[in-house]
């Protein structure tokens, strides 16, 4: 291989080192003209003639299967100290890339992989047609949060979306016992229809009767929050039919303390709150008024009502019903 270098030679041309220096072979060695030929094709950034007999003697080294010699180190540091150093070789940044490109494709796989598995049990138990209503949900947050026009809070948005999930995916829902309507596709409020209540109460007949009479079988509430939800209870009220006993104030609004900041626990889910106004309305003896005006009740008299009821237990307390009772 050294008698190999006695037979090369280079000129530099007047545009070096723009332009890469011309090698001379007196030899006929195909190896050598391997060489050559790879160093004309070789890139700018390496016309510098250090470079080039650094890249000539890998080549032949390469070509004659022999270990590079020593030397080449002294190349490297002289580059070095310039601050040229050679060009990564183009194997070795492909598979460098090919690396990083096999990494993120694992990270994204793995994120892709953790979103179908929360997506997947967000989605079970509840069917087509709610899971819909959850989607517009998202989306229409995401376009308000993009037009600067969110209502309510992050919070209460969140809290309300999870109580929701949660409602779709109960068994008292799925059975009919009651169902959930959200008011112009807002989370903030809700229209409850409770189809169900115990069967072998009066409440059960007069709504089999108020059906006959008035075509409608169950008895509507309203439940609205506030951005301080879940931290303040919601606001619930009898829309129809117009109720007497059972806890029902004028204008609707419902006596229970845990309808009150007094009573009320971050920790209730909304469906209990759904179950337990549909059992204190049997246990306080409810019988619908069929054919009573549906003037009676109004958003307005049910927080008057319901203001008047909070002032008066605040100062004299709540009745405390035996354990026997529930």
């Amino acid at each position: 291989m050294l008698n190999t270098f006695d037979h090369l030679s280079n000129c530099n041309k007047e545009t070096y080192p723009h332009t890469s220096p011309i090698w001379f072979a007196e030899s006929d060695d195909a190896i050598v003209s391997a060489a050559i030929e790879k160093l004309c094709e070789t890139t700018p950034d390496n016309y510098n003639i250090c470079k080039q007999i650094h890249l000539l003697v890998c080549q032949l080294c390469a070509l004659h299967a022999l270990p590079e010699p020593d030397e080449l180190r002294e190349i490297d540091r002289y580059l070095a100290v310039k601050g040229d150093g050679m060009q990564p070789n183009e194997q070795e940044s492909s598979e460098e890339e090919d690396d990083d490109m096999e990494e993120d494709f694992h990270y994204e796989m793995l994120e892709d992989d953790q979103n179908a598995k929360k997506g997947k049990e967000e989605a079970d138990g509840i069917d087509m047609a709610n899971l819909i209503t959850l989607e517009r949900l998202k989306r229409t947050q995401r376009q308000d949060y993009l037009k600067g026009s969110i209502s309510g809070s992050v919070q209460a948005t969140d809290r309300l979306m999870k109580e929701l999930r949660e409602i779709y995916r109960s068994d008292s829902f799925k059975q009919g016992t009651y169902v959930v309507d959200l008011v112009n596709d807002s989370l903030y409020e809700w229209h409850v229809r409770l189809y169900k209540v115990d069967p072998d109460s009066a409440l059960h007949s007069d709504l089999v009767t108020y059906k006959e009479k008035e075509g409608k079988d169950h008895i509507l509430l309203n439940f609205t929050y506030r951005d301080t939800f879940p931290f303040d209870p919601p606001f619930v009220r009898v829309i129809y039919p117009i109720i007497t006993g059972g806890y029902v104030l004028g204008g609707g609004a419902i006596c229970m303390e845990l309808l009150t900041k007094q009573g009320w626990s971050s920790a209730y889910s909304l469906e209990s709150v759904i179950l337990q106004i549909a059992a204190t309305l049997v246990k306080g003896k409810a019988r619908i008024q069929t054919g009573a005006s549906k003037a009676q009740y109004s958003l307005a008299r049910a927080q008057q009502s319901f203001k008047s009821l909070v002032q008066i237990h605040e100062k004299n307390g709540w009745f405390t019903p035996p354990k026997e009772d529930g």
